[in-house]
């Protein structure tokens, strides 16, 4: 599904839209307008974080990536390792400066494949922070994650997946865990 709506493979059937427009067809223009943070951080552990950011900044044109790449890691809140190289942080370090990578060209739609993995309890908490003000700021965020109980509360919208195809959808969903239950459930009978 995320590389649908990246626009790097088409769907056997149907099709998605972005706004007004197909998701067919719209290529690199409309992957200028995503951020994409999947298991593969893309990050060069031999930079600091400040460069691994400012580097991103400068590809996506940014007039000042060195200031863009300092805000960034002030809201990932690693202002203070800064300077140290990205190959000495753990996993939920490394995991929030590449959700700050994914980021730093402000993009519209935000895919993220199981963000919260390798996070401990303060990453999490600055992640769910993270996403909570991209949704605030009008983003459109799409979450793939089997951590039900993070993601309760935080959505708009589920989209429960059976074998690459779309089981049910539930807008406003509570008790993530016993929708999903229910819907995998429906659907075995």
């Amino acid at each position: 599904m995320l590389s649908i709506l990246a626009t790097l493979l088409k769907p056997t059937s149907g099709g998605g839209r972005y706004g007004q427009f197909k998701l067919e067809g719209r290529g690199a223009g409309l992957r200028a307008a995503i951020g994409v943070l999947g298991h593969d951080l893309f990050l060069y552990p031999e930079l600091t974080a400040h460069e691994n950011l400012a580097f991103f900044a400068a590809l996506a044109d940014d007039p000042h990536p060195a200031a863009a790449a300092t805000a960034a890691l002030e809201r990932a809140g690693l202002a203070d390792r800064a300077y140290d190289q990205v190959g000495s942080f753990s996993r939920g370090m490394r995991q929030r400066v590449a959700l700050e990578r994914a980021l730093i060209h402000r993009p519209r739609l935000v895919l993220l494949d199981e963000p919260f993995t390798g996070l401990d309890d303060a990453s999490t908490h600055v992640l769910l922070a993270r996403l909570r003000s991209l949704r605030a700021e009008g983003a459109i965020v799409v979450v793939a994650t089997h951590d039900l109980d993070l993601a309760d509360g935080l959505l708009d919208r589920a989209l429960f997946l059976r074998n690459g195809r779309v089981a049910e959808a539930v807008d406003r969903p509570g008790a993530l865990r016993e929708t999903y239950r229910t819907v995998m459930t429906r659907g075995s009978m």
